[in-house]
Protein backbone atom coordinates (compact mmCIF):
# COMPACT_ATOMS: atom_id res chain seq x y z
CA UNK A 1 0.00 0.00 0.00
CA UNK A 2 1.56 3.27 -0.73
CA UNK A 3 2.19 5.56 1.09
CA UNK A 4 -0.62 9.12 0.86
CA UNK A 5 0.68 12.35 -0.23
CA UNK A 6 0.91 15.05 3.05
CA UNK A 7 -1.05 17.76 2.80
CA UNK A 8 0.34 21.16 4.52
CA UNK A 9 -1.91 22.60 7.36
CA UNK A 10 -1.70 25.80 8.29
CA UNK A 11 -3.42 28.48 10.47
CA UNK A 12 -3.64 32.08 10.33
CA UNK A 13 -2.70 33.51 13.88
CA UNK A 14 -5.36 36.44 13.98
CA UNK A 15 -8.18 37.64 16.18
CA UNK A 16 -11.92 38.29 14.84
CA UNK A 17 -11.59 41.83 14.79
CA UNK A 18 -8.21 41.72 12.80
CA UNK A 19 -10.03 40.14 9.57
CA UNK A 20 -10.04 42.10 6.39
CA UNK A 21 -13.64 42.04 6.33
CA UNK A 22 -13.90 44.35 8.86
CA UNK A 23 -11.09 46.52 8.01
CA UNK A 24 -13.89 49.28 6.76
CA UNK A 25 -15.23 49.23 9.79
CA UNK A 26 -12.80 48.58 12.81
CA UNK A 27 -9.65 50.96 13.05
CA UNK A 28 -6.52 49.38 14.31
CA UNK A 29 -6.36 51.89 16.84
CA UNK A 30 -9.18 50.40 18.25
CA UNK A 31 -8.12 46.64 18.45
CA UNK A 32 -6.90 46.99 22.34
CA UNK A 33 -10.45 47.89 23.19
CA UNK A 34 -11.96 44.49 21.50
CA UNK A 35 -12.00 41.79 24.26
CA UNK A 36 -9.06 39.33 22.97
CA UNK A 37 -10.39 35.26 22.07
CA UNK A 38 -7.41 34.23 19.73
CA UNK A 39 -5.17 32.68 22.80
CA UNK A 40 -7.93 30.51 24.10
CA UNK A 41 -9.70 29.86 20.26
CA UNK A 42 -5.26 28.73 19.17
CA UNK A 43 -5.57 26.84 22.44
CA UNK A 44 -8.59 24.83 20.80
CA UNK A 45 -6.66 24.19 17.68
CA UNK A 46 -3.95 23.11 19.58
CA UNK A 47 -5.87 20.26 21.27
CA UNK A 48 -7.55 19.27 18.10
CA UNK A 49 -4.01 19.26 16.25
CA UNK A 50 -2.62 16.81 19.11
CA UNK A 51 -5.32 14.56 19.39
CA UNK A 52 -5.67 14.01 15.79
CA UNK A 53 -1.34 13.87 15.65
CA UNK A 54 -1.18 16.26 12.85
CA UNK A 55 1.85 18.83 13.22
CA UNK A 56 0.88 22.10 11.61
CA UNK A 57 2.35 26.21 10.67
CA UNK A 58 1.35 28.85 12.25
CA UNK A 59 1.68 31.91 10.30
CA UNK A 60 1.30 34.36 13.39
CA UNK A 61 0.84 37.58 13.60
CA UNK A 62 3.60 40.16 15.57
CA UNK A 63 0.95 42.24 16.81
CA UNK A 64 -0.72 38.92 18.62
CA UNK A 65 2.72 37.39 19.52
CA UNK A 66 3.64 40.30 21.33
CA UNK A 67 0.30 40.32 23.50
CA UNK A 68 0.77 36.65 23.96
CA UNK A 69 4.23 35.60 23.90
CA UNK A 70 3.52 32.11 26.22
CA UNK A 71 0.94 31.01 23.21
CA UNK A 72 3.76 31.62 20.68
CA UNK A 73 5.71 29.33 23.16
CA UNK A 74 3.21 26.58 23.24
CA UNK A 75 2.94 26.61 19.17
CA UNK A 76 6.81 25.52 18.98
CA UNK A 77 6.67 22.86 22.21
CA UNK A 78 3.83 21.22 20.53
CA UNK A 79 6.17 20.51 17.72
CA UNK A 80 4.69 23.31 14.77
CA UNK A 81 6.37 25.42 13.05
CA UNK A 82 6.46 28.98 13.85
CA UNK A 83 6.00 31.66 10.62
CA UNK A 84 4.52 35.14 10.06
CA UNK A 85 2.07 36.99 9.14
CA UNK A 86 3.26 40.18 9.02
CA UNK A 87 3.02 42.58 12.29
CA UNK A 88 -0.60 43.95 11.76
CA UNK A 89 -2.33 42.71 9.26
CA UNK A 90 -1.57 45.32 6.55
CA UNK A 91 -1.75 44.17 2.96
CA UNK A 92 1.48 44.09 2.01
CA UNK A 93 0.63 45.56 -1.25
CA UNK A 94 -0.29 49.17 0.85
CA UNK A 95 2.80 49.27 1.96
CA UNK A 96 5.96 50.87 0.49
CA UNK A 97 9.48 49.05 0.10
CA UNK A 98 10.27 50.66 3.56
CA UNK A 99 7.45 49.90 5.32
CA UNK A 100 7.23 46.49 4.46
CA UNK A 101 10.68 45.62 4.93
CA UNK A 102 10.36 47.06 8.89
CA UNK A 103 6.71 45.47 8.50
CA UNK A 104 8.46 41.68 8.11
CA UNK A 105 11.71 42.01 10.06
CA UNK A 106 10.20 43.36 13.44
CA UNK A 107 7.74 40.08 13.26
CA UNK A 108 10.63 37.92 12.14
CA UNK A 109 12.79 39.08 15.11
CA UNK A 110 10.16 39.01 18.04
CA UNK A 111 8.75 35.70 16.62
CA UNK A 112 12.12 33.81 16.92
CA UNK A 113 13.44 35.99 20.34
CA UNK A 114 9.76 34.33 21.58
CA UNK A 115 9.56 30.84 20.42
CA UNK A 116 13.77 30.88 19.89
CA UNK A 117 13.54 28.96 16.87
CA UNK A 118 14.27 30.12 13.38
CA UNK A 119 11.42 31.51 11.20
CA UNK A 120 11.59 31.16 7.56
CA UNK A 121 8.21 31.27 6.30
CA UNK A 122 5.55 34.19 5.72
CA UNK A 123 2.46 34.52 4.52
CA UNK A 124 1.07 38.06 3.52
CA UNK A 125 -2.41 39.33 4.90
CA UNK A 126 -5.01 38.74 2.42
CA UNK A 127 -2.60 37.24 -0.04
CA UNK A 128 -1.54 40.38 -0.86
CA UNK A 129 1.59 40.23 -3.15
CA UNK A 130 0.46 39.61 -6.54
CA UNK A 131 2.00 41.68 -10.29
CA UNK A 132 2.25 44.95 -8.54
CA UNK A 133 4.51 44.02 -5.50
CA UNK A 134 6.57 41.05 -6.71
CA UNK A 135 9.57 43.21 -5.30
CA UNK A 136 8.51 42.08 -2.12
CA UNK A 137 9.93 38.53 -2.79
CA UNK A 138 13.48 40.27 -2.71
CA UNK A 139 12.60 41.99 0.47
CA UNK A 140 11.72 38.54 2.43
CA UNK A 141 14.90 37.08 0.83
CA UNK A 142 16.82 40.09 1.59
CA UNK A 143 15.10 39.64 5.23
CA UNK A 144 16.09 35.91 5.91
CA UNK A 145 12.73 33.70 4.75
CA UNK A 146 13.03 31.05 3.07
CA UNK A 147 9.91 30.31 1.47
CA UNK A 148 6.36 33.05 0.78
CA UNK A 149 2.94 31.67 0.63
CA UNK A 150 1.09 34.94 -0.41
CA UNK A 151 0.31 34.28 -3.59
CA UNK A 152 -3.53 32.48 -4.46
CA UNK A 153 -3.65 32.06 -8.11
CA UNK A 154 -8.00 32.88 -8.43
CA UNK A 155 -9.77 35.51 -9.64
CA UNK A 156 -11.19 37.16 -6.01
CA UNK A 157 -12.77 40.87 -5.13
CA UNK A 158 -10.06 41.29 -2.48
CA UNK A 159 -6.84 39.41 -4.00
CA UNK A 160 -5.62 36.91 -6.59
CA UNK A 161 -3.26 36.13 -9.02
CA UNK A 162 -4.34 34.27 -11.60
CA UNK A 163 -1.51 34.01 -14.36
CA UNK A 164 0.50 32.80 -11.74
CA UNK A 165 2.13 29.30 -11.20
CA UNK A 166 -0.09 26.58 -9.31
CA UNK A 167 3.18 24.42 -8.09
CA UNK A 168 5.93 26.45 -6.08
CA UNK A 169 8.28 28.85 -7.68
CA UNK A 170 11.38 30.91 -7.24
CA UNK A 171 10.04 34.79 -8.04
CA UNK A 172 12.27 37.59 -9.43
CA UNK A 173 15.19 35.58 -10.33
CA UNK A 174 15.43 34.81 -6.19
CA UNK A 175 16.36 31.92 -3.82
CA UNK A 176 13.09 31.93 -2.17
CA UNK A 177 10.44 30.23 -2.82
CA UNK A 178 6.85 30.64 -3.49
CA UNK A 179 4.40 28.47 -2.52
CA UNK A 180 0.95 28.68 -3.88
CA UNK A 181 -2.54 28.14 -2.44
CA UNK A 182 -3.62 25.25 -3.91
CA UNK A 183 -6.10 25.50 -7.08
CA UNK A 184 -8.15 23.03 -9.06
CA UNK A 185 -7.43 23.43 -12.79
CA UNK A 186 -10.89 23.01 -14.80
CA UNK A 187 -12.86 24.50 -17.37
CA UNK A 188 -9.86 27.15 -18.79
CA UNK A 189 -9.32 28.86 -15.03
CA UNK A 190 -8.44 27.89 -11.69
CA UNK A 191 -10.85 27.04 -8.55
CA UNK A 192 -9.88 27.72 -5.18
CA UNK A 193 -9.33 24.49 -2.89
CA UNK A 194 -7.03 26.10 -0.14
CA UNK A 195 -9.83 26.12 2.67
CA UNK A 196 -10.41 29.49 4.06
CA UNK A 197 -13.93 30.79 3.97
CA UNK A 198 -14.68 29.21 0.95
CA UNK A 199 -14.30 25.32 3.08
CA UNK A 200 -17.25 26.96 5.38
CA UNK A 201 -19.58 28.82 2.29
CA UNK A 202 -19.54 25.95 0.35
CA UNK A 203 -20.11 22.32 0.90
CA UNK A 204 -17.28 21.00 2.63
CA UNK A 205 -17.31 17.90 -0.24
CA UNK A 206 -16.45 19.77 -2.85
CA UNK A 207 -13.08 20.71 -0.74
CA UNK A 208 -12.22 16.69 -0.58
CA UNK A 209 -12.74 16.34 -3.50
CA UNK A 210 -10.84 18.98 -4.98
CA UNK A 211 -8.19 17.75 -2.59
CA UNK A 212 -8.23 14.00 -3.78
CA UNK A 213 -8.02 15.04 -7.01
CA UNK A 214 -4.53 17.15 -6.16
CA UNK A 215 -3.23 14.03 -4.52
CA UNK A 216 -3.81 11.46 -6.66
CA UNK A 217 -4.35 12.77 -10.27
CA UNK A 218 -1.53 15.84 -10.01
CA UNK A 219 0.72 13.24 -7.07
CA UNK A 220 1.05 16.60 -5.72
CA UNK A 221 0.31 17.98 -2.00
CA UNK A 222 -2.14 21.04 -0.98
CA UNK A 223 -2.22 23.11 1.23
CA UNK A 224 -5.32 23.88 3.81
CA UNK A 225 -5.67 27.07 5.77
CA UNK A 226 -8.10 28.30 8.51
CA UNK A 227 -8.26 31.02 11.25
CA UNK A 228 -8.32 30.28 15.10
CA UNK A 229 -11.58 32.85 15.08
CA UNK A 230 -13.45 30.07 12.84
CA UNK A 231 -13.30 27.10 15.65
CA UNK A 232 -15.62 30.11 17.64
CA UNK A 233 -19.03 30.54 16.95
CA UNK A 234 -19.53 32.34 20.35
CA UNK A 235 -17.76 35.69 19.00
CA UNK A 236 -18.60 38.84 19.25
CA UNK A 237 -20.98 40.08 16.53
CA UNK A 238 -19.59 42.91 14.82
CA UNK A 239 -23.04 44.37 13.18
CA UNK A 240 -22.29 47.93 11.45
CA UNK A 241 -19.63 46.04 9.05
CA UNK A 242 -22.18 45.48 5.93
CA UNK A 243 -23.85 41.96 4.70
CA UNK A 244 -21.23 40.90 2.76
CA UNK A 245 -18.67 40.93 5.72
CA UNK A 246 -20.86 39.11 8.07
CA UNK A 247 -21.73 36.84 5.38
CA UNK A 248 -17.86 35.79 5.26
CA UNK A 249 -17.12 35.71 8.59
CA UNK A 250 -20.15 33.93 10.03
CA UNK A 251 -21.40 31.43 8.23
CA UNK A 252 -20.80 28.18 9.61
CA UNK A 253 -18.99 29.43 11.90
CA UNK A 254 -20.53 26.18 14.41
CA UNK A 255 -19.61 23.32 12.09
CA UNK A 256 -15.99 24.68 11.73
CA UNK A 257 -14.62 22.37 14.10
CA UNK A 258 -16.26 18.49 13.37
CA UNK A 259 -15.69 19.56 9.72
CA UNK A 260 -11.93 20.07 10.71
CA UNK A 261 -12.26 17.05 12.72
CA UNK A 262 -13.44 14.82 9.36
CA UNK A 263 -10.85 16.83 7.28
CA UNK A 264 -7.62 15.58 9.60
CA UNK A 265 -8.60 12.09 9.73
CA UNK A 266 -9.49 12.15 6.28
CA UNK A 267 -5.85 13.36 4.42
CA UNK A 268 -2.36 12.91 5.56
CA UNK A 269 -1.14 16.55 7.40
CA UNK A 270 2.16 18.32 8.15
CA UNK A 271 3.59 21.60 8.39
CA UNK A 272 4.70 23.24 5.60
CA UNK A 273 8.83 23.11 5.56
CA UNK A 274 8.29 19.16 5.84
CA UNK A 275 5.52 18.95 3.51
CA UNK A 276 7.70 21.10 0.84
CA UNK A 277 11.17 20.22 2.26
CA UNK A 278 12.38 18.83 -1.58
CA UNK A 279 11.61 21.72 -2.74
CA UNK A 280 13.06 24.27 -0.20
CA UNK A 281 16.37 21.79 -0.13
CA UNK A 282 18.24 21.91 2.84
CA UNK A 283 17.10 24.06 5.77
CA UNK A 284 18.63 24.44 9.73
CA UNK A 285 17.61 21.46 11.38
CA UNK A 286 13.71 21.74 13.26
CA UNK A 287 14.57 22.16 16.54
CA UNK A 288 17.73 24.26 16.15
CA UNK A 289 17.42 26.97 18.78
CA UNK A 290 18.71 30.29 17.69
CA UNK A 291 20.15 33.40 19.72
CA UNK A 292 18.05 36.54 20.85
CA UNK A 293 18.46 39.40 18.64
CA UNK A 294 19.75 42.33 19.64
CA UNK A 295 17.54 45.07 20.83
Amino acid sequence: MSTPIRNAMTVDVEDYFQVQAFAHCIRRADWDSFPRRVEANTDRVLAQFAAAGVSATFFTLGWVAERHPALVRRIVVAGHELASHGWDHTRADQQTHDAFRADVRRTRRLLEDIGGVAVRGYRAATFSIGARNMWAFRVLEDEGYTYSSSINPIRHDLYGMPGAPRTPFRPESGQLWEIPMTTVRAFGRNWPCSGGGYFRLLPTGLYRQGLSRINRTEAMPGIFYFHPWEVDAGQPRIAACGWKSRLRHYTNLARMSADLDRLLRTFAWDRMDRVFADVLGAQLPVSEPIPAHAA
